[in-house]
């Protein structure tokens, strides 16, 4: 369902409304994280994760701030360089933000995905947007020249790279994901997305209840 959401590839997976998956849509970054951390007072089971859209200033400044929203009064930090891998299982950590480097092979009960400006949908297309990758993202290095190079192949490499970043992102969590999206047309377009995919099967639920034979 996610890859064909995303347009990594058309699957016949056109909703997960029958599965007993949480995939929700949150409005600000405050709602996804009190979500997490309500979640994770249970049994240390949820983490956030975010898109490198934003620079490492703590790994300098231990006070500074990284993902930061002013419109919410929202700021967060990226996972403590000393925890490495282990950023998932330590209890602190769900004050804290992983990125694609710390996250991959882990998976918790729930994860809250924050989607940066580098995936939008624009007249209902995704467009994916290296630049605004953080200069520290090893995974994006070079794309700038591909793409003054070939900027078709350069294009095909970003849609590559950023789509299974937040693929990737997403599937961490084996009971729910809550996902908030910077880009408004973009998160206005997925809440709208879910719903008609949402009505659809049940729509077709129904319709096979209503046409069911009798034993």
């Amino acid at each position: 369902w996610l890859d064909n959401m995303l347009g990594i590839r058309a699957t016949a997976n056109l909703n997960i409304a029958e599965l007993n998956y949480q995939f929700e849509m949150v409005d600000d970054p405050n709602g996804l994280r009190d979500r997490i951390v309500e979640y994770n007072a249970v049994r240390n089971r949820a983490r956030m994760v975010a898109g490198y859209c934003w620079p490492w200033n703590s790994k300098k400044d231990k006070k500074a701030m990284d993902i930061v929203f002013p419109e919410y009064d929202f700021g967060m930090q990226w996972n403590l360089m000393q925890d490495g891998m282990l950023w998932i299982i330590s209890p602190e950590s769900v004050n804290q933000i992983g990125c694609i480097h710390t996250c991959q092979g882990l998976e918790v009960d729930y994860v809250g995905v924050i989607i940066g400006p580098d995936m939008v949908i624009r007249n209902g297309q995704w467009v994916c947007r290296p630049e605004y990758r953080a200069s520290s993202d090893k995974s994006v290095h070079g794309m700038k020249s591909l793409m003054k190079r070939d900027p078709h192949k350069g294009q095909e490499m970003a849609n590559l790279i950023i789509k299974n970043t937040y693929r990737t992102l997403m599937t961490r969590g084996m009971k729910g994901c809550y996902v908030y999206c910077v880009d408004e047309e973009l998160r206005k377009w997925m809440k709208k997305s879910m719903s008609i995919l949402f009505n659809i099967f049940f729509g077709i639920t129904f319709l096979k209840y209503l046409t069911r034979t009798k034993p």
